[in-house]
């Protein structure tokens, strides 16, 4: 009898099942339009920072906490019949879209470029913008269902990322 209150006890304990429980949001997402800048935070801490390019005018690249969608290499370019993998494809070799605006990630994203030097300035038509060979990366460290969270502040990305209860 005295074995089973203590397996009892220990089944119930904060202690099992063993190992550290991830953060709520862990994996997320930060892009601040003020910086032009995403942190990518992960395990309880930022992994990287990342230059990026948002909306030309303020209000195209939308604010608030999103979900990633959908993911596509090589993506398709719509508006103008591009196939993926072109050259003169403007959303470079990946695409990591987020449901903003209720679009449910097709409208808008994170994704590379065709014009490296626009990296850093403000000149989307909403989507975030990535040096290529980071997108590549960064997609790999992306799953369905990672919160995005897109603002436009001078606070700090750890103060944002605690006021989210990410770190």
């Amino acid at each position: 009898m005295k074995w089973l209150l203590a397996a009892f006890i220990f089944a119930a304990s904060p202690i099992w099942p063993l190992g550290t429980s991830p953060l709520p949001g862990d994996p997320y997402i930060i892009i601040n339009k003020e910086k032009n800048q995403l942190a990518y935070i992960n395990n309880g801490s930022i992994q990287k920072l990342y230059r990026i390019s948002t909306g030309k005018e303020p209000d195209l690249t939308p604010e608030g906490e999103f979900t990633v969608t959908v993911k596509a290499q090589k993506p398709f370019y719509r508006k103008k019949n591009i196939p993926g993998g072109d050259p003169h494809n403007p959303l470079g070799p990946r695409w990591i879209g987020f449901d903003a605006k209720e679009t449910d990630g097709r409208i808008y994203g994170i994704h590379g470029t065709n014009n490296e030097n626009s990296i850093g300035h403000y000149v989307t038509l909403g989507c975030v913008r990535m040096h290529n060979a980071e997108v590549e990366e960064f997609y790999e460290k992306v799953s369905i269902g990672t919160k995005v969270f897109i603002i436009k502040s001078k606070k700090s990305f750890e103060t944002l990322a605690k006021e989210k209860g990410a770190l």
